[in-house]
């Protein structure tokens, strides 16, 4: 058994199919210098033909999103720096283009991967993709394709070239030697619905092409040429876990509510437009997070207004009339987008980031707040700020919403002026003054993954001190407790579009707190729904009660894997 990091949910059982390195051009004198760099030059022209027609194949089948990927690759090979490096090279060195370019690229993904920052660090992949189809496209070699049925991909790394290939229906999942939860590989494999695994050291020297693979996309573990206790064993898992999500269907057009009729509402996180689909089909009641980054992210400059407005306006007429929660630019923190030009810090998660930086870049903000509103008539929006830490920032930001309607409203540009405004709680200073902050916003969403590191002081991305790192912390439930009942008494909805939202242990006691709203992931939806109806709100709050008595965190976990846990 070898285990990874599991970046897509899901068991894949299937054979091996390896991904093959590109052989590195051995240094060959060149005949003709201004051959080669004409061949250069084909090879450059070629190759962005490529990556178009890639691009708008993409975005026909997974959407913008995906496609910018392409778009943010045809930059960088447009780069004059990237082509003059290689073009210098075959002059002075008099060696031939192939060797010019691989030399060349291994110069600036050396660059990329010795950078402190893990956005750029992630780049060189970006980079060693347009490498390999310079080099492929001079060496005249086809590029790869993964045909056959019941595959597992197994690689060094997946290149966003690479993935773009893969054919949902031949391939059962891929595994590779490096990589991480935020690269391109685990994006598209999670949208694809493909169980992935990333960072398996010494995979490619374990297995070969055929072997048979077990893969967990749940906790990273993969069993090579396991024995037929294992492989039934996985085969079983794979049938029950296909089975359970079929049979929770039956709850996708239900109404979200405890077994005496408390009703509450569970809606989606999404990242894109083509995130809809998922969402209604898993019985989405709403958008409780529609994480507006995602439209700046893997491309060279912003998206302008128009480009924005588009894409809200899908989302908010794919989802009407139900409610749509988009939380303005979020950058900063784990969140890189090289342009915005967000400096490196110590801590950027105390830094530099989200509402911080928006507030100090005004016209970028109003940018998407104009994007915002022009698209609130196609739907039932609403706007959330997040990393709120003070009523003043919630009165700047409202203060520059209303320079935006006062400036529609003089380009006669309509915009529905019912659209409700609130803010994330992430920051326990909100949260101890949520009492404070509720006459000032027509709602609260409780961003959990953060306000748990910042509660704990711990930094959810250290594996050292990941333990540490809890929702069942009593100080966590005491600060959600006390943010949905000021939220409450103060006449406004609360909702939770943290993982807490998610998590099958935690979600009962939520209900029994007063949350209104929960969104989640699309695929744990109806899993929740069914657990909704299991219970009585009497029932729920007697273990609320409990659960709020107790002193540790592994108590919390305790009682309550043993109250609403194997459900």
């Amino acid at each position: 058994m070898m285990r990874g990091i599991g970046a897509s949910d899901g068991y894949g059982i299937g054979k091996v199919v390896i991904k093959k390195e590109l052989a590195v051009p051995k240094r060959e004198a060149a005949k003709d210098v201004e051959e080669e760099l004409r061949q250069l030059e084909v090879a450059f022209v070629s190759a962005e033909k490529d990556l178009e027609a890639e691009y708008e194949q993409k975005v026909e089948t997974l959407g913008a999103e995906h496609g910018e990927i392409f778009k943010a690759h045809i930059a960088m090979l447009q780069d004059p720096e990237l082509k003059k490096t290689i073009q210098d090279m075959i002059k002075n060195e008099k060696v031939v283009a192939a060797f010019a370019t691989k030399s060349a690229i291994d110069q600036f993904v050396g660059m990329f991967e010795a950078m402190d920052n893990p956005y750029f660090r992630e780049r060189a992949l970006d980079i060693k993709d347009i490498g390999g189809r310079l080099t492929k496209k001079l060496l005249n070699i086809e590029e790869a394709t993964f045909e056959g049925s019941g595959l597992i991909i197994v690689a060094k790394d997946l290149t966003p070239s690479d993935t773009a290939k893969i054919d949902k229906t031949q391939v059962e999942g891929f595994i590779t030697a490096i990589g991480g939860n935020t690269s391109h590989s685990a994006i598209i494999a999670r949208t694809l619905g493909i169980p992935a695994i990333m960072g398996v050291k010494g995979i490619l020297e374990a297995v070969k092409d055929g072997d048979v693979l077990v893969i967990d996309g749940f906790t990273g573990e993969l069993f090579i040429n396991p024995d037929k206790e294992t492989l039934h064993k996985y085969e079983l898992k794979k049938s029950e876990f296909e089975a359970r999500q079929r049979a929770l269907l039956i709850f996708k057009d239900e109404k979200s509510k405890t077994k005496d009729g408390h009703v509450i509402e569970i809606g989606a996180n999404i990242a894109s437009p083509d995130d809809v689909e998922p969402a209604l089909a898993n019985g989405a009641e709403g958008v409780g997070l529609f994480r507006s980054e995602f439209i700046y992210m893997n491309r060279v400059t912003a998206p302008n207004e128009a480009e924005q407005f588009e894409a809200y306006k899908a989302v908010l007429e794919g989802m009407s009339p139900r409610p749509v929660v988009i939380r303005t630019l979020d950058a900063g923190g784990d969140k890189h987008i090289p342009y915005l030009n967000i400096p490196e810090e110590m801590n950027p998660f105390l830094g530099y980031r989200a509402i911080r930086y928006c507030l100090v870049e005004k016209p970028l903000f109003k940018e998407q707040l104009r994007a915002l509103m022009r698209a609130s008539v196609y739907g039932n929006l609403k706007i959330m700020f997040p990393m709120i830490s003070s009523l003043e920032e919630i009165r700047a930001s409202k203060a520059i919403l209303e320079e935006v309607k006062a400036e529609l409203r003089s380009e006669n540009i309509k915009y529905d002026e019912a659209v409700e405004v609130g803010i994330m709680i992430e920051i326990p200073a909100a949260a101890v003054v949520s009492d404070m902050l509720a006459k000032e916003v027509d709602f609260f969403s409780i961003g959990t993954n953060d306000l748990i590191q910042y509660t704990t002081a711990v930094d959810r991305m250290n594996e050292n001190i990941k333990e540490l790192y809890t929702p069942y912390h009593p100080a966590v439930l005491r600060l959600v407790h006390t943010v949905i009942k000021n939220g409450n008494e103060g006449g406004i909805w609360v909702g939770m579009c943290g993982s807490v939202a998610g998590n099958p242990l935690i979600f009962p006691i939520l209900i029994a707190m007063g949350l209104h709203e929960f969104s989640m992931s699309p695929g744990q939806i109806l899993k929740s729904r069914q657990i909704a109806g299991k219970y009585t709100l009497a029932e729920l709050n007697t273990h609320l009660k409990a659960v709020m008595a107790l002193a540790t965190a592994t108590e919390v976990e305790a009682y309550l894997k043993e109250t609403f846990g194997e459900q």
